[in-house]
């Protein structure tokens, strides 16, 4: 069975962004082993200049990176990511599972997003759309494109 480390900058807030997330974690149940590590934002002043928002994201890098097990395929969300369908992007998980590399981190950033340190990481850097989301709704989207691409793997009837 496939691993899913899913690494998130930031708690779920509201109650049916923390329901939608729960339905597809219970989803997902069938398809990997998934866990959902929360990290806490690095904190900033109301009006950051530069260098204190380097050094948050240098922050929160030391603390993800030491959240990621040096054998998995990481993928953090990032606007300068590659954008795909739904059904390459199930290539790309099945693509890992064949090639014996199993075990996934997806990283989900804060506010301001990820540091070098974390995106050098990748095997690679995904971005959802060139439109800015909530981070919280990021999550969302995300495990529900986990949830697709397992079905499309699988010949389920959820993709259309």
């Amino acid at each position: 069975m496939i691993n899913v480390n899913l690494i998130c900058v930031g708690k779920l807030k509201v109650d049916y962004l923390r329901m939608a997330c729960a339905e597809y974690e219970k989803r997902l149940g069938a398809f990997c082993k998934l866990k959902i590590t929360e990290l806490p934002p690095a904190r900033l002043p109301e009006e950051p200049n530069p260098s204190q928002i380097k050094a948050a994201l240098d922050d929160e890098a030391n603390r993800i990176l030491a959240k990621i097990n040096p054998n998995e395929a990481v993928f953090p969300m990032c606007i300068e990511g590659k954008m795909m369908p739904s059904e390459k992007f199930s290539q790309e998980i099945e693509g890992c599972a064949l090639s014996g590399q199993g075990n996934l981190c997806f990283i989900i950033g804060g506010s301001h997003g990820l540091s070098e340190a974390v995106k050098s990481r990748a095997r690679l850097r995904l971005s959802m759309s060139p439109m800015t989301f909530p981070h919280q709704l990021a999550r969302v989207m995300l495990l529900e494109q986990l949830y697709r691409a397992f079905m499309i793997s699988n010949g389920g009837k959820y993709h259309k």
